[in-house]
């Protein structure tokens, strides 16, 4: 299973990006789209919505189950990703290039308070036993 170090995850399995400009991009986790399976629907957030950490914001849809997508951190949505409303099985495909929104954070440090690449293994593993 893919964890890049790179990235932040939270305990509900989105992952989130600091990008150079200051945004945060956002998707789910490899983990929570090999749980869910053949992704069949993604509905993002509207673009100027105003999000707080752990708000449901987004929804995936498999052939097995719906699931909300929460937002790791508060912020301003400033992008949707339309191309993976119209490919959903971009997220099975590769589930950390397959974003599903960006935003603009209210603080950037909020991220320090989301897990690292070895603490989210560390949660799978537990959730596995």
């Amino acid at each position: 299973m893919s964890i890049p170090a790179d990235l932040k995850y939270t305990k509900s399995h989105e992952w989130a990006k600091l990008n150079a400009d200051g945004t945060v991009t956002v998707g789910i986790t490899h983990h929570a789209q090999d749980l869910l399976g053949d992704m069949v629907f993604v509905e993002t957030p509207a673009v100027g919505r105003k999000l707080n950490a752990g708000e449901e914001c987004a929804v995936v849809e498999s052939v097995k189950a719906a699931s909300d997508v929460y937002a790791p951190i508060a912020g301003e949505v400033v992008a949707a990703n339309a191309a993976v409303e119209a490919a959903p099985e971009a997220i099975n495909k590769d589930a950390h290039a397959a974003w599903m929104f960006t935003l603009k954070p209210d603080n950037a440090a909020d991220l320090d308070s989301l897990l690292d690449a070895a603490a989210y293994q560390a949660l799978v593993e537990s959730e596995a036993h």
